[in-house]
């Protein structure tokens, strides 16, 4: 074999073990840089030899920002649902329900029931061939490259004994933590944020772009195992030994032999699942033998050998120490709670949001209530409920404040929202601090620089808003804390190279109340230049698809402070793009004005954030659903039944994407 390719297989197997160890083992042997450095000489050796591409590569775990549409895979085996139980007697009906059917003796597997998007891996010759949701259970999209990102799949089996074929079944999950992270980041966006993990978890596998999949850091939790030439008779160790492979399979598996020893597990992780990183919601029960399972069969939805019982909701009760107010960059004053320490979901929850003050009044909160404490789809957990029998020595009551927090400014709130506001937006300093943190994030001007250096060069009076970044100096950063001379020279380079961000992203980092990501793109292609936004007036604004009264008079109001103008005209001689480019413009055509056309379905030649940028570009307006003003849908393939149907009653015309770029031409 050629030495360097010997050196490529070498370094592949070698990253593979040490995936192994760490992921699925949690013991590491080698550092974090030691491996950074392997995957690196790995990566220049394929890049200079693509003659050696192998899709299970290692390096492949970083994803790739190639747009793919999911193609729909048929099931080999159907993926059934299971049926739910709440209750010990309902799970008492079922183990008898099995003993009457057999009629010999059987063993029972309880698994944790892990709370995730299904998911089913194929391996021919022990290598990932195809990864597919479950869809709706007889075909499902195939999402291979995706789930090739996800460090705790492997990508080769390991051993002697796997099968030729065989399919391994499980939930991907997105860890707590990884959950957090990516709701904080969606709020510093403005977007919306996910309701819990298994949604976020589900979205990401569906992401076009696996490079950002890569980024969540999900996670695989397997639980069974098909295919014609499986290892045993036993489901328990068929999956002992799918975990040697090094599939991660979880360890909490147990085989019990009697309706107590399934009692005492449902009862055992009830309590200690609250210490999980991931999120659990009961507890899945199988006949052992494979041979029973077929003996017992399935009706037309469930199998009669499984069952799941679910747990419930999951509560901490604590003691609320205090409340503090938070104010955002947009002036909402956020009550929060703070808590004694307690277990929840796998984390240790210290603070928990009170949202605003409707909820405060509802719940009739005291300083020292024992509440009780719920992990939603929040940042931070929230307050479900007072537990008032445990009161014995009432606390102050807590009210909401009637001034900022911050400069004293008496706070108001709108009569059609929940939320108090400090209206002294020019001045307050979480304001000016939480508008440049919005500023420099990625989707705006992509600056790399945290919250903490913002505070500090803002308490050192180095930049009092965002235009001042631009007239930082090197002296100035490299003086300040655990700042040396090349971090100083970065932050100058890229706050340098953020003078070419589109004109999109440039409206998008202003911070304008209620114009987010999107809402800056429709405005932008609306109003190509800042100056005539500048000059719109709500009418004006609210012809634009999407653009309401609320976010029409938030525009007027913020080009009519002089402060705000100001800032905008600074920037503009930094060299900041406030304008959209020529080529962008040169692009722009009214070949689809006063149309409204409905996008379904998944596409061969272009994505379909790319059509829905087409029709703006060439005039028209995207709409997410049907009605009597719709004139066409760009229909791909398995489009959306419903709004086929809703189509076809109104009259719609259907078109596809071959159609829709003749008419734009």
């Amino acid at each position: 074999m050629d030495p360097i390719r010997q050196k490529i297989e070498s370094l592949r197997q070698q990253l593979h073990e040490h995936n192994y160890n760490y992921y699925v083992l949690s013991h590491p042997v080698i550092s974090d840089r030691e491996y950074d450095r392997m995957m690196q000489q790995l990566t220049e050796l394929e890049t200079e030899h693509p003659e050696w591409y192998d899709p299970n590569s290692p390096t492949m775990r970083v994803g790739s920002d190639i747009n793919k549409n999911f193609t729909q895979v048929k099931h080999r085996y159907p993926m059934l649902s299971l049926q739910n139980t709440y209750s010990e007697g309902e799970v008492a009906d079922f183990y008898n329900r099995v003993k009457r059917t057999l009629n010999e003796e059987f063993e029972i597997v309880c698994e944790l029931k892990y709370d995730g998007t299904s998911i089913s891996l194929h391996y021919e010759e022990g290598r990932l061939v195809r990864a597919v949701t479950r869809g709706d259970g007889k075909k499902g999209d195939d999402v291979t490259d995706n789930v090739r990102t996800i460090r705790n799949v492997p990508l080769i089996l390991k051993g002697d004994d796997v099968p030729s074929y065989v399919e391994v079944r499980g939930e991907i999950l997105m860890p707590w933590s990884s959950f957090d992270t990516l709701n904080r980041e969606r709020a510093e966006q403005e977007e919306t944020l996910f309701a819990n993990p298994r949604n976020a978890a589900s979205g990401t596998l569906k992401l076009q772009d696996s490079r950002l999949v890569a980024s969540r850091r999900l996670e695989s939790y397997m639980y069974n195992m098909l295919g014609e030439s499986l290892p045993t008779d036993s489901h328990y160790n068929n999956m002992t030994l799918a975990r040697a492979w090094g599939l991660n399979v979880s360890r909490s598996m147990t085989k019990c032999r009697s309706l107590e020893e399934i009692f005492a597990f449902l009862k055992q992780w009830d309590v200690e699942r609250k210490t999980l990183p991931v999120t659990t919601d009961g507890v899945v029960l199988k006949v052992d033998s494979l041979l029973q399972q077929r003996n017992l069969g399935a009706t037309s939805k469930f199998p009669r050998w499984s069952i799941a019982f679910k747990f419930n909701a999951e509560q901490a009760v604590t003691r609320l120490g205090s409340v503090t107010w938070q104010v955002g960059r947009t002036g909402a004053v956020t009550p929060v709670a703070n808590l004694d320490p307690v277990l929840l979901s796998g984390t240790t929850v210290k603070r928990a949001s009170l949202y605003n003050e409707d909820a405060i009044n509802a719940l009739d909160l005291h300083i020292g209530d024992m509440v009780f404490v719920e992990k939603g789809g929040e940042i931070i957990p929230k307050i479900t409920g007072v537990d008032k029998e445990a009161r014995f020595l009432l606390g102050d009551k807590v009210t909401f404040v009637r001034n900022c927090p911050d400069c004293n400014t008496p706070l108001v709130r709108n009569e059609d929202e929940a939320v108090h506001y400090c209206p002294n937006s020019e001045e307050c300093p979480p304001q000016i601090k939480g508008r440049i943190e919005h500023f420099v994030t990625r989707k705006g001007m992509d600056i790399t620089i945290g919250p903490e250096t913002i505070a500090l060069l803002f308490d050192k009076g180095l930049i009092r808003d965002a235009a001042d970044l631009y007239t930082l100096r090197f002296e100035d950063i490299v003086n300040l804390d655990r700042w040396a001379e090349t971090s100083a020279r970065n932050l100058l380079a890229s706050i340098e190279k953020s003078k070419t961000v589109p004109y999109e992203r440039v409206l998008f980092a202003l911070g304008i109340r209620y114009v987010g990501e999107t809402v800056a793109q429709k405005l932008a292609h609306a109003f190509p230049d800042i100056d005539a936004l500048a000059a719109a007036t709500p009418e004006q604004l609210m012809s634009v698809e999407e653009i309401g009264d609320r976010i029409a008079q938030s525009v007027t109001e913020f080009f009519s402070k002089p402060k705000f103008v100001d800032f905008v005209d600074r920037l503009r001689r930094k060299g900041l793009q406030f304008a959209l480019n020529e080529e962008v413009l040169a692009a722009r055509t009214d070949r689809l004005k006063g149309l409204t056309i409905v996008i379904s379905g998944t596409f061969a030649l272009h994505s379909r954030d790319e059509y829905k940028a087409m029709i703006l570009q060439n005039g028209g307006k995207n709409s997410g659903s049907v009605s009597r003003s719709t004139d066409y849908i760009l229909a791909g393939e398995n489009m959306g039944p419903a709004k086929l149907e809703k189509a076809r009653k109104l009259g719609v015309k259907v078109i596809d994407e071959q159609i829709f770029l003749e008419m734009i031409g």
